[in-house]
């Protein structure tokens, strides 16, 4: 059964009880079908608190209501909907409706159309991760007021993934780094005999900037997509509302271990990106600029400070933490399949690298009017 009526405001009520499907469908379609082709509403409001039932058809119904709301512009609402109706509605609005040839991502939008869009999906985009952080920040202090609510040996094995099985790589970068820019740099500094300052240029340039970012953009890489595309395929699989159906928090259960475990050891694999690059200096200078190892450790010694390895030390540790929410929030958004998990995982790198970038241009701002 189906209800129409008006308000004073403009809106259009719909009330819809009882049964809604394939063999009463046709009825209900014909009274909705002016609904769009009169006075505009000013907003559709759809009640569906005497819903009983919906098969596939009814569902698929409610959906297309609701796209012809939002194709018109007009704001749309259901109201009361039953868990089980919502249900089926979320079942068939990621599959048929998505691939329906008049569903609105076939649509042809102009420049200044896309531009908008683009730009309302951005900002809710950072109203969203603004959200998640808040949430994440509150259950990481209520992690560190109650330690032995958090899943320590969870924690110890994603320390493993981020740590140890990402040493080789950031070894070998950084190493490989640290020897470029001491050849590179030493083609220049032996015009004027000042070879010996290839090594504090070296120390102070993986130290203070290329040692964290470095070790950033890596982990992004291994483990900020790892981490999104674990959380989105439990999405998918509908792991995560099996955790809320059984009383546990999905931020506190699947989040707050991985950000951990990346706070802790991101800036201990800081540390060997710097003196792997470090070593890549001192092998330039020892074998192609005739420095003695004592001399290549003194210069190097002598242009680092206790402040300049703290400062790298803070910003890995600011570092892991964006990225190891970033990547956790970006696998609590998939919806629908393997490509949403796909397309999560590439968000989870790119905004994690954009987040770098940001961070540490900040940090640089700062850190000019504070020591540098």
């Amino acid at each position: 059964m189906l209800l129409i009526e008006r308000g004073d405001e403009g809106n259009a009520y719909l009330t819809l009880s009882g049964h809604v499907a394939i063999d009463n469908l046709k009825g209900v379609v014909g009274e909705t079908r002016g609904l769009f082709a009169g006075e505009r509403s000013a907003k559709v409001i759809v009640d569906l608190q005497t819903l009983e039932y919906v098969d596939s058809a009814g569902a698929y119904f409610l959906l297309r209501l609701e796209q012809d709301a939002r194709d018109r512009s007009i704001p749309f609402e259901f109201l009361h909907m039953s868990s089980r109706v919502k249900g089926v509605v979320d079942l068939l609005g990621t599959t048929v409706l998505s691939q329906s040839p008049s569903g609105r991502q076939n649509t042809s939008l102009g420049f200044f159309e896309d531009v908008g869009l683009t730009a309302i999906r951005f900002f809710d985009d950072v109203r969203q991760s603004i959200t998640f952080g808040g949430l994440l920040a509150s259950e990481i202090a209520l992690s560190i007021i109650h330690p032995f609510s958090v899943r320590w040996l969870d924690v110890l094995s994603y320390m493993k993934k981020v740590g140890v099985d990402g040493l080789p790589i950031v070894a070998l970068i950084s190493f490989l780094l640290g020897l470029i820019m001491a050849f590179m740099s030493s083609l220049q500094l032996k015009q004027f005999g000042a070879n010996s300052y290839v090594a504090s240029l070296v120390a102070l340039a993986m130290v203070r900037e290329l040692g964290p970012i470095i070790t950033a953009i890596l982990v992004a890489g291994r483990s900020g997509s790892a981490f999104a595309a674990e959380i989105g395929t439990m999405r998918v699989n509908e792991e995560v509302d099996a955790l809320v159906t059984m009383g546990f928090n999905p931020l506190r259960f699947l989040a707050v271990p991985k950000v951990f475990a990346a706070v802790l050891v991101v800036p201990l694999l800081t540390i060997f990106s710097n003196l792997l690059g470090i070593m890549g200096g001192m092998a330039v200078g020892i074998l192609g600029l005739n420095l003695t190892l004592h001399t290549y450790a003194e210069y190097t010694s002598w242009a680092l400070t206790v402040f300049d390895v703290v400062v790298g030390i803070v910003k890995s540790m600011v570092f892991a933490l964006l990225l190891a929410g970033i990547g956790c929030h970006r696998g609590f958004q998939v919806s629908g399949g393997a490509e949403s998990v796909g397309n999560a995982t590439t968000s989870a790198v790119v905004s994690g690298l954009f987040l770098i970038i940001v961070t540490d241009s900040l940090f640089a701002i700062i850190l000019n009017y504070v020591r540098w």
